[in-house]
């Protein structure tokens, strides 16, 4: 699995940068998102391979170091497809003026924001857990340090530690499920507005891949979190993690490039010229 999501992720950046005329705002977003994905499962799958072969626990900084990096490459998951989003809302709500304001000056501003944004999500779990931190050894039930669990057992209280955790979720996850609903209600209104079924269908098409990965993305994440709360079976909590840190990744290729005809006439293309 973790190879079909690098090589399918590197596949998409390649496709995207190999062909001009993919030289878009969406596409832009999309080899970002490719390339955070690529980040975002390297940085458990990995370390769960070498800690099964040489048969070892995870250090103490390790862990903190693998759950700094993992927060940022899932936050900067959400917040890229919250900005795809909002292209989408600007190509189908205004095609008129959608390249003079999705101009690249601000699409790189945008992934940088999101980059930040994530950064600060990150740090706040970071240093939530170093304040609260009351053990030097502890099993975590799962195959890497999950942020949730961390935060459940570094909290001095339940209560507290329950508060905390759906802050930064709301924090983290509030905001940029807020920005794709606005969007994508925008969106909702102005199809309906088409008078023709193609026209209808088409604008509909541009946002299926798109919401595929938002649906499957959001889904397992709110799951994972707040089925934590209430579940007390690691066997559960495992299941729900390697669905959101694990399959997520590696469905997002798939669905894309079987969802998008530019995608596939282009690898098409690739394919007859390299044969």
């Amino acid at each position: 699995m973790y190879l079909v999501t690098i090589l399918g992720n590197l596949l998409i950046i390649l496709v995207v940068s190999s062909e001009s005329h993919l030289h878009t705002p969406m596409y832009f977003f999309l080899s970002n998102l490719s390339l955070t994905d690529i980040f975002f499962i390297s940085t458990t799958v990995p370390r769960m391979i070498v800690n099964i072969i040489t048969h070892r626990a995870i250090s103490y900084v390790g862990g903190l170091s693998q759950m700094f990096f993992f927060i940022i490459f899932g936050c900067m998951d959400g917040m890229l497809l919250t900005v795809m989003a909002y292209d989408r809302f600007v190509a189908i709500c205004h095609p008129v003026h959608y390249l003079v304001i999705m101009n690249p000056h601000l699409c790189s501003f945008l992934v940088f924001i999101s980059f930040l944004f994530s950064i600060f999500v990150s740090q706040i779990h970071i240093l939530i857990a170093l304040e609260f931190t009351s053990f030097t050894e502890v099993e975590i039930s799962n195959f890497f340090c999950d942020p949730a669990q961390v935060l459940s057992l570094s909290c001095s209280y339940s209560f507290f530690g329950l508060i905390i955790k759906y802050f930064i979720g709301a924090i983290s996850g509030f905001f940029p499920v807020s920005g794709i609903l606005f969007s994508y209600y925008k969106i909702v209104t102005s199809i309906l507005r088409i008078p023709s079924l193609g026209g209808k269908y088409k604008a509909f098409s541009i946002c299926g891949s798109h919401l595929s990965v938002v649906c499957v993305f959001y889904g397992t994440g709110i799951g994972v979190y707040l089925g934590s709360a209430e579940s007390s079976s690691p066997k559960k909590d495992v299941v729900s993690s390697v669905m959101y840190s694990v399959v997520t990744p590696m469905l997002n290729p798939f669905i894309y490039s079987l969802r998008n005809e530019d995608i596939k006439s282009t690898l098409r293309w690739l394919h007859s010229r390299r044969v």
